[in-house]
């Protein structure tokens, strides 16, 4: 007879805490047909979720599973595809959610479409959505869709996350961290900016935000030389995760100057993601605090 412990087991190689954890809404879906509050057939029905818009096949083949295997949800990488492509994309998957919603209760991922310049912007407010509506983040270059099936979203935990910028030119890269975290409803975001390492009592003044009982990682932004991370990480007891930005003149390289400054940090904790990804360190920065609850 099989447990729901070793259901989740067939899909995952892992500790049994760590399956738990990593796939709540999995266990939320299983444990509601466990207890009658949910049908088998519409369980199935969230397990094996297709695109309701077969000619969307013909570009894209999404992955709806995402967030129960993972964790963190699909986002739709905006650069190098049409307004079309994306908007059809972003119903696609404002649908699945309206599906899941109408079943259980745990489905309220975030809808992100991320480097959505403001030409694309206005060419996707212009688009008929059949299933969600789009707010626009210009700072992050970030459409967030919300499915027209949710009312209510999700409580935050305690947890915090800190997004620093070096200067004000590093806040494109901090703003796509910092709104992908807060659509994922996942934890607070604090933001602290302009503190690079040319006034390092800047970073001294925000040391009572960043070493806050409730942050359980700092996500830290810088161009140029990429030095802000090494200091932060040397005050601070969290992961830090360092994103290098495009920023700087000539011999920086449009960043890889300043990543390799962060790869050779001297500082103990201090994580690296590629040149201008916010969007993944946000990734790994809701990874770290999860667990944290």
């Amino acid at each position: 007879m099989f447990t729901l412990q070793s259901i989740i087991g067939l899909g995952v190689r892992a500790s049994s805490r760590t399956a738990v954890r990593c796939q709540s809404n999995l266990v939320d879906i299983l444990e509601q047909v466990s207890k009658g509050q949910l049908e088998p057939q519409e369980a199935a029905k969230l397990f094996s979720a297709t695109s309701q818009d077969e000619t969307l096949k013909k570009f894209a083949n999404l992955d709806h599973h995402r967030s129960l295997r993972v964790g963190f949800p699909e986002a739709v990488f905006a650069q190098g595809k049409t307004a079309e492509q994306v908007a059809r994309i972003l119903d696609d998957m404002a649908f699945q959610q309206n599906e899941a919603i109408e079943t259980t209760t745990v489905a309220k991922t975030a809808i992100l479409a991320t480097r959505v310049d403001p030409e694309m912007y206005k060419a996707l407010s212009e688009y008929e959505f059949r299933h969600g509506v789009i707010d626009y983040y210009k700072d992050a270059s970030i459409v967030s869709m919300k499915a027209s099936g949710t009312t209510e979203l999700p409580a935050l935990p305690k947890t915090r996350v800190v997004v620093v910028t070096a200067g004000t030119t590093d806040i494109p890269a901090a703003e796509e961290a910092a709104v992908t975290l807060e659509a994922t409803r996942g934890c607070h975001v604090d933001r602290v900016n302009d503190a690079g390492v040319a006034g390092l009592h800047r970073i001294l003044r925000a040391l009572p935000t960043l070493t806050h009982s409730d942050v359980g990682c700092v996500i830290v932004c810088a161009g140029m030389d990429g030095a802000l991370p090494s200091v932060v990480g040397g005050l601070v007891s969290v992961p830090v995760i360092a994103v290098p930005t495009s920023i700087g003149y000539g011999a920086s390289f449009g960043g890889i100057s300043a990543m390799l400054t962060m790869l050779n940090s001297c500082s103990p904790g201090v994580g690296v993601v590629n040149i201008d990804n916010g969007f993944g360190a946000a990734a790994m920065a809701y990874k770290f605090v999860r667990r944290l609850g």
